[in-house]
């Protein structure tokens, strides 16, 4: 969908250190991180799903930090699901102590520490052959989807090269809604910096992305 979460070729930001040390700016950051990936098992949300309701945010509210808005949305799924009630939800917002309860088992440290090492890989299996190669010219498909898609505003409508095939992956679009994992073949495609932000960029420069075959058509 498109939006405010949707940054990518966006100025106005600032640079990004790559080098930054600290994991958190603050103690708390960390702490919503550890409980997202603690409900995770209570809230049965896939990551698209997740992403999907991070865009849904109002805008001032996704503006106003990375951290900030996951604890946001973490909020609202827990209210969505029954685990927070209105009342402990003014509370929190209000900046209330709320009493402890115990309603569902909270995830072992030894299962978060196996998330952590394993993660959830999305590969897949299927019959399908993929539809592009290695060294094929491709377009990204000019779309605006009213619902969350992994394929950047600033890329679309562009021309670019398949450099690598990555197999099958879930499909992002359709998992989000929760339409099932639907994979399909996914792509390394890059594209020339001259062809995104025009001649005066860097003749050597380009950006990589993994796309959906979906995302994807042979340029016309």
């Amino acid at each position: 969908m498109n939006g405010v979460h949707d940054m990518g070729g966006m100025h106005g930001f600032g640079p990004v250190d790559p080098y930054a040390a600290d994991s958190w700016h603050s103690d708390w950051e960390g702490r919503v991180f550890a409980l997202t990936l603690a409900a995770s098992g209570i809230l049965h949300g896939s990551i698209d799903r997740r992403r999907f309701e991070l865009e849904t945010l109002p805008p001032a509210d996704y503006l106003q930090g990375y951290f900030q808005r996951w604890y946001t949305r973490l909020v609202n799924a827990g209210v969505a699901s029954g685990i927070i009630g209105e009342a402990e939800r003014a509370a929190i917002e209000g900046g209330e102590s709320v009493a402890a309860t115990r309603d569902h088992e909270p995830l072992s440290a030894d299962v978060l520490l196996g998330l952590f090492e394993s993660g959830a890989p999305s590969r897949r299996e299927i019959a399908s052959e993929p539809a592009f190669a290695r060294g094929d010219a491709v377009r990204a498909r000019n779309i605006n989807p009213p619902t969350h898609t992994r394929l950047p505003r600033y890329v679309r409508g562009r021309a670019g090269t398949v450099v690598a095939h990555r197999g099958a992956h879930v499909f992002p679009d359709s998992n989000a809604e929760r339409k099932g994992e639907d994979p399909r073949h996914l792509y390394a495609v890059r594209f020339a910096a001259k062809t995104l932000w025009g001649p005066e960029a860097p003749a050597g420069d380009s950006v990589t992305l993994d796309l959906w075959e979906p995302y994807l058509e042979a340029p016309g």
